[in-house]
């Protein structure tokens, strides 16, 4: 079975900024579940189980892309960990949105969500996720969890689950100038990934990237000189 995750460097899922995204997403579940209609499951985790952002999520999915989507929530003790994962059992594709991903990655690992959620990748569960949803399942991320925290005025380097190797920073178009000092002082290569694009891993391997304007980029750091490939 393989096992795929799509990281999207950001944009507003309520203004559409990323549909044809979605729309390729979409289609992906669709193609791997035939003729059933396809069961999407939402984490807004990271925006403190914000369910505008939910709305959001399912005014595209389903209205737009006729897939039957749910919303786990843990944030408050909305839900047990029981019927989070049954959710996680029936879902084709998971979609983690965006917000505070230190806070998201500590909330699933003291619930143990990061497992469940490890094991349905494992068993070829799509996983999806823009901005915090797009950069936790790396070794590194690149994010503002502090400055959401108002604990420090800058962007910091933080451990991610691991799934994937390697460092990357979202929202690379209005973040390039201080990653690309974190790279040329930390970091062999690393990948930025602008608002409304995303890559594609399959079976932890980097295969193409996606496009809604937005540009990805693998950074190599050659001696203290950057070079920039388009994915």
């Amino acid at each position: 079975m393989t096992k795929t995750i799509i990281a999207i460097g950001g944009g507003e899922l309520k203004a559409k900024e990323t549909l044809e995204i979605d729309r390729y997403i979409a289609e992906l579940i669709k193609k791997k579940v035939g003729e059933r209609r396809a069961n999407a499951l939402f984490f807004p985790t990271a925006s403190h189980d914000s369910m505008p952002y939910f709305n959001s999520f399912r005014k595209t999915y389903t209205s737009v892309f006729d897939i039957k989507v749910d919303v786990a929530l843990m944030c408050y003790g909305e839900m047990s960990i029981d019927k989070i994962s049954a959710k996680i059992e029936l879902a084709d594709m998971i979609y983690v949105g965006g917000g505070d991903t230190v806070f998201m990655i500590n909330k699933w690992i003291e619930l143990g969500i990061d497992k469940m959620l490890f094991n349905a990748y494992e068993k070829g569960t799509i996983i999806c996720g823009l901005s915090a949803g797009a950069i936790c399942w790396f070794e590194k991320l690149y994010s503002d969890s502090k400055l959401i925290n108002n604990e420090e005025e800058s962007y910091n380097i933080f451990n991610g689950l691991g799934w994937l190797k390697g460092v990357i920073c979202p929202h690379y178009n209005n973040r390039e100038k201080d990653f690309d000092e974190i790279v040329i002082n930390n970091f062999d290569k690393s990948y930025a990934v602008e608002n409304n694009s995303a890559i594609i891993f399959e079976d932890g391997l980097f295969v193409k990237s996606i496009s809604c304007g937005g540009k990805a980029y693998l950074i190599e750091n050659k001696g203290g000189i950057l070079k920039k490939s388009i994915l």
